[in-house]
């Protein structure tokens, strides 16, 4: 009888948070797991790791010949890798301005390009965004929110595309989770508050804001199980939305006018 052949996946921003949960999933159910990150990740030894900088094509064209020295054929492809930011839109620097989309939007497309000919006949990509992807922006989230916004047209488009030739694209759309990004969104939020010369009142009521949205976050588990079952799910669908924040999608589903003005109402002084 032939022996059945190990799946394997390939995942990045696999040290930390849903990339590193999504590993631990993939690697309990018997996957072969390959990780991209700028740093190891800490305890996940059976994992196969290569460090490598998303905004570089070279460091993602060599992973992936990497990988296929080792492994020719990938069942999956989860872009978990992602960077957080929070400013004024005239305040941030240009090259802040640019690496967020650089690693959020062309990290996800260097990856898809370079790992798409490992990729099984019926293999998936999965794409994680935001629970803000959808929604109309917010002040001082707006660039985190505008790249998730972009990666989910570029993930539809890729969509459209790859149901052409055999492959399954999903988006995962977390709210708040528990992950390192969170840490970093409210350090962020601190320094921001503490920096901005234009916004500081604005900025202090817009923390106590979030701070009350995401006492209500999951554990990066919860994300990995989704992630999971796209992953393997016969039919899976497009869109996979988890702890989806009721508030903010009631806002951005107002005129934009009573938008603009609610946050007014709230944020100004």
């Amino acid at each position: 009888m032939t022996e059945a052949k190990q799946k394997s996946v390939l995942i990045t921003g696999v040290s930390g948070g849903m990339g590193r949960a999504a590993a631990e999933k993939f690697l309990s159910a018997g996957y072969k797991v390959f990780g991209l990150d700028v740093k190891p990740p800490e305890g996940l030894e059976k994992i196969r790791f290569f460090r490598t900088d998303l905004r570089s094509e070279q460091d993602v064209l060599s992973a992936a010949q990497a990988v296929k020295s080792e492994c020719p054929r990938l069942d999956a492809v989860v872009n978990a890798a992602g960077i957080y930011d929070m400013n004024s839109l005239v305040e941030i620097s240009e090259a802040d301005f640019i690496r967020i989309f650089d690693i959020n939007l062309g990290g996800a497309y260097r990856v898809n390009r370079a790992f798409l000919p490992l990729l099984e006949d019926g293999g998936r990509i999965i794409v994680i965004t935001s629970e803000l992807a959808p929604l109309d922006p917010l002040p001082f989230t707006g660039l985190y929110g505008i790249t998730k916004t972009a990666l989910e047209k570029y993930t539809f488009s890729l969509r459209m595309e790859l149901q052409l030739i055999g492959k399954k694209v999903s988006v995962v759309r977390p709210g708040a989770v528990k992950t390192g990004l969170l840490d970093v969104s409210t350090d962020r939020l601190e320094r921001f508050t503490s920096e901005t010369r234009l916004y500081s009142y604005n900025a202090a009521r817009f923390r106590s804001v979030v701070n009350k949205t995401e006492n209500r976050s999951v554990p990066p588990e919860k994300i990995a199980e989704v992630i999971y079952r796209a992953a393997t799910a016969k039919r899976p669908r497009y869109v996979y939305s988890v702890n989806r924040n009721p508030a903010l999608r009631l806002l951005s589903a107002l005129p934009a006018r009573l938008q603009t003005g609610i946050i007014r109402m709230i944020l100004k002084k």
